[in-house]
Parts: C-alpha cells; structure tokens; sequence
C-alpha cells in the first residue's frame, strides 16, 4: 500500500511499506505442522516431524544470511495512519485460532495416530517453537487498551500454561527492564541455563506480588476471580482438562514437552534482548527512564517477519504500545550480530554466546563495568575479562 508522503524536497513522494504483504508469513507459521505432516507422509522420514527447530534453527538463521538487512523506518508522520490499518492487527487475530488448529491436530496425531516416539517427540516439540510464537502474539495484544485484545492475549498463553506472562511483562518487566531487579533481564557473564530458572521462578513470583498488590489496593481478596493470574492458570487447566479428557493421558507427555520447549525458546529470546544492559541511577536515586540503548536491537528482515519486528526490540520499550508493523529500526541502540534465530542459538551454548556478544558489551561501554549489568557470582571472572580486552583493543 501507498500513501503520498509530501516532503519539502519531494511534495510528490509517496512511501510504500513493502513488507505490508510479507508479514502474513507470521500469520500463516502454524501451518508448518500440516507441512510437517505432509512431508512425513510424502517421504516416510521422520525428521520432518522436527519441522519447528528446522525452521527456527536452520531456515530462518539462513534466510537472515541471504536477505538484505531492514533498517528502513516508516516516516514518522505516518505512525499513526499505519497503526490504525486494521490488516495488520488481523495477522495476529489470524494466527492464533490457526495455532490451535495446528496443536489440537498435533494432539490428535500423537495419541489417536500409529506414531514412533521420535515422532511424537519431534511433534511435541514443533508444537512448543509454534506455541513460543502465540506468546509473541499475546506480547503483542497485551499491551494494547482495548479489553478484548488482552483476553486474546491470555487466551494465546493459554496453551504455553505461562499465563503469569501477561502480568509480569507489562507490570513488571517494562518498569524494571535493564536492571539488576529485572528477573526477565540477563546479566553479564550470566549463562542461559542459569538465568532459565532465575527468570522462570523469579517472573512468577513477581507477577503473584503484583497482583496481589492490585487487589489488595482495591480491597480484593488476592485469592479470588478477579485474580488475573489465577485465571490465566485456569485457562491452561480447563484447555488441558478437556484435551486429556477427549484424548486420554497419552497426551500428558506431549502437554510437558510442548510447554516446556515454548518456555525454553521463549525465554531464550529474553535473555539475548537486554544481556548486559544497564540503566543508571539518576540523583534522586531512580533508574532513569527506559532507552533504546537498553535493548538489543536487530534488522534482520526475514526474521523480522517471522517474529512479528520482535527485534526491533529498543523501539518497543521506548513505545510500549506501537504496534509491531510501526517500530523503528534505532541505529544507536546496540546491535545483534544476526537475527534471533542465530542467536537464541548461541544462548544455548555459553562459551560461544560469551564469545561472541560479552565483547559486544564491553565495546558499547567503552570497557567502563559500572556501566554494565554484571552478575554478581562473575563479577571478577568479568572484571578480568574486560581488562583483557580493553588491553587488546
């Protein structure tokens, strides 16, 4: 779609999104489980029940090798118009009921279906990448205004049973992003493994405080309907309840693995978004307010796609509410050495994520540690390291 975009250079320009039709790829993602399916059964090879970490670890990170970099922004003029298009919003209104088309379909193979444990394995685990998606989409209409696009938001989490999300991101994380409290906010010299359970416990006790923080202030008992956390737990149980009733346990493992990947994949993507980040206190003794120097940023296009601009992550803390089709690539915010398919790899292997990114750290600070988001069991194994390098470079 084109808009005339009269400038005093050009009064005659016009500005084009031209990834306007290519964000439907994200829309469309649940269907890999059809795909894989089909593959299956064209070929009679099993690894294609593995068609979600094919994609997400294989495809994506090499379609973001041969595609050329986005850095392009929509004219800040535009912002507005291109937020009210109700395309987009219809994308992610698409992608979720296909979500659970894709899941009960898996469930239904995996208990109704002569299927090998590989199979089921690989199904369950496809299932999990796709379900990280749907928490994308409830990140996404989580934090809109309307009532009816952050029940959908719950509904999208529903699957993952990580309800607590939609409490602990918007409430939690966005005011203590990029700081030592921040339990979804990695630390220099902090391994994945260990910040997976650091920011697994520490989210839901959070999001518990939170809320029963809120309904205490409205004179509401925290154990009660009005709790958005339980009922975000409820609907995971209801869901689950009914499947297991209509399918039998067999289905209990393929719930664990699903939800459990979904977890490990999104909090993959947690951990690379702000690792090593850090606000300063300001004199009065507050965090200054949240910058795009606090988030990880990267334009690579096809992932970019995939994931909703999830990686044009600086600009979404700057502007919570901006929808996804309208963020801005920010030059000066540090930048990724690839797309969140290549990198959320490397999280899962610390010395080469170290490798590659602590030096990235240390470079955007200028090799100043106050500067930095430390963990506090490394500091002097870091201390040490970035000495080494500033002596190096």
């Amino acid at each position: 779609m084109s808009v005339p975009h009269p400038t005093p250079a050009d009064p005659g320009m016009t500005w084009r999104d031209r990834k306007r039709y290519l964000f439907i790829i994200s829309g469309l993602l649940p269907l890999l489980i059809f795909v894989g399916w089909g593959l299956v059964e064209l070929t009679g090879w099993e690894v294609f029940w593995f068609i979600g970490p094919i994609v997400f670890h294989v495809l994506m990170p090499l379609a973001d090798t041969l595609v050329r970099k986005d850095p392009e922004n929509p004219p800040p003029e535009l912002v507005g118009w291109l937020e009210n298009d109700r395309y987009y919003r219809a994308i992610i209104y698409m992608l979720i009921p296909l979500q659970y088309v894709a899941t009960f379909l898996a469930a239904w193979i995996v208990t109704q279906q002569d299927i090998s444990w590989i199979g089921y394995l690989g199904l369950s685990w496809s299932v999990g990448y796709l379900t990280a998606l749907a928490i994308n989409a409830a990140h996404e209409l989580g934090h809109k205004k309307e009532t009816v696009n952050r029940w959908i938001a719950r509904i999208a989490l529903a699957p993952c049973c990580y309800g607590h999300f939609y409490v602990e991101h918007n409430r939690g994380h966005h005011v203590r992003v990029a700081t030592p409290e921040d339990p979804a906010s990695s630390r220099l010299g902090e391994a994945f493994w260990t910040f997976l359970p650091r920011t697994a416990i520490g989210g839901i006790r959070s999001a518990w405080n939170l809320e029963a923080t809120r309904l205490r202030r409205r004179g509401d008992r925290v154990l009660s309907v009005h709790n958005d956390v339980l009922n975000a737990w409820a609907m995971s149980v209801v869901l689950w309840g009914a499947m297991i009733a209509l399918l039998g346990p067999a289905l209990i493992p393929f719930i664990v693995i699903s939800a459990g990947v979904s977890i490990l994949i999104f909090e993959s993507v947690n951990y690379l978004e702000h690792y090593g980040l850090l606000r300063q206190k300001t004199e009065s003794g507050r965090y200054e307010r949240c910058a795009p120097r606090h988030s990880w940023n990267s334009c690579a296009m096809p992932s970019n796609l995939m994931l909703l601009q999830l990686q044009r992550h600086s600009d979404h803390h700057a502007n919570p509410t901006r929808d996804y089709q309208a963020l801005q690539h920010m030059e000066d915010a540090p930048q990724l050495p690839s797309g969140y398919g290549t990198v959320m790899t490397l999280a899962m292997f610390p010395p080469l994520w170290r490798h590659v990114m602590d030096k990235r750290v240390f470079d955007f600070y200028d090799h100043d540690p106050s500067l930095m988001n430390i963990h506090p069991p490394k500091r002097e194994k870091v201390l040490a390291r970035i000495a080494k390098h500033k002596a190096r470079a």
